[in-house]
């Protein structure tokens, strides 16, 4: 996910952000599993910092495709983002059971920056560290 970035979005980015937001909450509507048009939702809602919305949409998303990985990534990014960290925890497990690897990213995503200072993320670390010295 990581599309919170910590710089400030202009007045004209803000209003072309909720025109986007509202165009696609238009398709949301008509559609619900129209999945390419809630992903780029959920980005817009992350970006213009509404979280809770953002999270929503991640959700259901992860209810309409269970087994994909950047799915679960980015619910939990979401969670990550409300200041839930089991539930963030919960979610990277499933995105790397379910075959995310871009474990470098996890260490770098601002999305996932208040999450890194959680006991769990050590946990974290220990599996990735583990399922990357098996492969070796």
């Amino acid at each position: 996910m990581s599309v919170s970035g910590k710089a400030k979005l202009s007045r004209e980015q803000r209003r072309d952000l909720d025109i986007e937001i509202g165009f696609l909450e238009g398709i949301a509507r008509r559609d619900p599993g129209y999945v390419e048009a809630l992903q780029l939702l959920g980005d817009d809602y992350t970006r213009r910092g509404r979280f809770a919305e953002g999270l929503e949409v991640d959700e259901h998303l992860a209810r309409l495709r269970p087994d994909d990985p950047l799915i679960h990534f980015n619910l939990a990014c979401s969670y990550a983002l409300t200041r839930q960290p089991q539930a963030a925890f919960d979610a990277l497990n499933r995105a790397i059971d379910h075959g995310y690897r871009d474990f470098r990213w996890i260490s770098r995503d601002p999305d996932l920056a208040a999450f890194r200072k959680h006991r769990l993320y050590r946990r974290l670390r220990a599996r990735i560290r583990a399922m990357t010295v098996a492969v070796r």
